[in-house]
């Protein structure tokens, strides 16, 4: 594969958590997110995007959310769970993406805010239509997607080098 082959990046908030009494590592999925998951999951399938690597936070409501959500795909894909994302800064989510194989050609990363709000933010040079004020005006609540498009190898993702192309909520 070229490094110049068009690439997605997809980017997955978990679905809505609840709050016992536990780490914040370990909060698991409410009912609400439950139910989410797997409408995200089938919004995924929708795009016809098929993602070739999943990576994963290893919070528990990340890995619910993945766990309901792939179940909707009709391949799943190469997944990590990494500890890396918990709590990833911008700085650390594009570490990440920048370590991706060459051989990828779409990738999701499954994750947390403000995080995966940011990324969809920085790396939007450019989208389509209103996507990126709509994003930005949701907030990028539980459960959202956005895709993200750009051209070259993974280690040249960088602030603005991608364009949004689809941003997807439940409740928005």
């Amino acid at each position: 594969m070229s490094v110049d082959t068009p690439r997605r990046i997809v980017l997955l908030r978990h679905a809505k958590a609840d709050w016992p009494q536990v780490s914040d590592h370990e909060r698991p999925l409410a009912e609400r997110g439950r139910a989410d998951a797997p409408v995200a999951g089938r919004r995924l399938a929708e795009t016809g995007i098929a993602p070739d690597l999943a990576l994963c936070s290893s919070a528990v409501r990340t890995r619910e959310t993945w766990k309901l959500a792939v179940q909707e795909l009709a391949h799943r894909p190469r997944t990590v769970y990494e500890d890396r994302m918990y709590e990833a800064s911008l700085g650390e989510l594009i570490a990440l993406v920048n370590e991706t194989p060459d051989d990828v050609e779409d990738l999701l990363l499954i994750g947390h805010n403000p995080g995966m709000h940011a990324m969809a933010d920085a790396l939007s040079g450019d989208a389509d239509g209103d996507l990126l004020a709509r994003m930005n005006r949701s907030g990028f609540p539980t459960s959202a997607i956005a895709v993200l498009t750009f051209d070259g190898p993974w280690k040249s993702v960088e602030h603005g080098v991608a364009r949004l192309v689809d941003f997807w909520a439940p409740h928005a």
